[in-house]
């Protein structure tokens, strides 16, 4: 029996497995509205058999995307936008999600396929937020943000949950990873406040709380809310995994229902061990010590490797990024070389060849 392909309960929403589609940037909207990419290239993957597809990280206000051309959710035209997305996912028997992001100051960027670093005045760029005037690497300083900035982002955040509800999604994502404006206030390395914002590890989650807790509220009680964090900044002295441990015990208390264990991107010159499932342990731990359900992501591409991870009690789930984008039916695939009988749609059976590989 496998693990990989149980169904997985939060609140009303029941997951037909565990194999979850990481939310992916495409840089392919036009102030922020999706279009017909973004409903192919989702909507290829609830038909390829995942659980959960997850929209790329959508902007909850205009300055909050990396660049130009990401995702919004700013408004009820987004709202409008993303529906039929949205139905086009659950329609296939997946679970749409979407991911609520403000990038912080990592914000106002090129495309990566050109080059990805911070527009130029003349370019479109815009004045970046963050807890401080501390820098990204070489990027331009962004403002420190008032208190007031403060209050807005977060009632910003929850107005978005509210137009991602309009719009059908079962699920949202708040992305306090990788270095965007939520992480950016939980590191030491890149919150240097002096107010309740920052100093102690209590201030400097506090404002990532606030918009988890306006989130969960703007939300149904019967539906999920995830929380995406970056176990550690992989620097001494910076964000660790002792303190992701506390957060996810405060976002468990406020009602927040699953982890999303991610690392990095906070500190430009970070080394990163990179291999396969090597940000595994962090899922493992957290769910372990604030006994919260999570989600492992991070260079899992082998279906066995994904069954152990979730067999294991490493992770309630487990979420696919580059593996999905290599391949869109990689969850039917898995089931495939894990022998458990996942039909195709009825379109497609006539390419079925069963568990056993026949």
């Amino acid at each position: 029996m496998s693990r990989l392909f149980s169904p997985l309960a939060l609140r009303s929403i029941t997951f037909r497995n565990r194999v979850f589609v990481s939310p992916m940037c495409q840089y392919s909207s036009d102030d922020g509205m999706p279009n017909d990419w973004h409903l192919v290239h989702l909507g290829s993957r609830a038909v390829g058999g995942a659980a959960m597809v997850c929209v790329e990280a959508s902007g909850v206000a205009p300055e909050g995307r990396i660049t130009p051309w990401d995702a919004g959710i700013w408004s009820e035209a987004h709202a409008r936008a993303w529906k039929p997305v949205a139905a086009f996912i659950r329609a296939q028997g997946a679970v749409p999600a979407i991911q609520l992001a403000h990038a912080g100051r990592k914000a106002s960027c090129e495309k990566p396929w050109n080059g990805g670093k911070p527009l130029a005045p003349g370019e479109g760029a815009w004045q970046t937020l963050g807890p401080s005037a501390i820098a990204f690497g070489d990027y331009p300083a962004p403002r420190a943000m008032s208190r007031e900035e403060v209050r807005a982002t977060v009632d910003a955040f929850a107005r978005a949950a509210g137009h991602a509800l309009a719009a059908g999604f079962d699920v949202v994502e708040v992305h306090g990873a990788h270095g965007y404006l939520l992480h950016s206030f939980c590191s030491p390395l890149s919150n240097a406040r002096k107010d309740e914002y920052g100093g102690s590890l209590e201030n400097r989650i506090r404002f990532p709380l606030e918009v988890a807790r306006a989130v969960r509220e703007a939300w149904p009680r019967d539906k999920p809310v995830l929380y995406r964090l970056s176990a550690t900044d992989w620097v001494d002295d910076g964000w660790d995994l002792a303190q992701s441990i506390e957060l996810a015990r405060a976002l468990k208390a406020i009602g927040i229902d699953m982890v999303d264990c991610s690392s990095g991107g906070n500190i430009h010159h970070a080394k990163i061990p990179l291999g396969p499932g090597y940000q595994v342990p962090f899922a493992e731990a957290i769910r372990r010590e604030a006994a919260i359900p999570t989600l492992a992501v991070g260079l899992i591409g082998d279906a066995v490797q994904a069954e152990q991870i979730v067999a294991l009690g490493q992770a309630d789930a487990v979420c696919l990024a580059r593996a999905m984008l290599r391949d869109p039916y990689w969850a039917r695939h898995a089931a495939q070389a894990l022998k458990v009988d996942f039909p195709w749609p009825d379109q497609y059976k006539r390419c079925d060849v069963g568990p056993m590989g026949r």
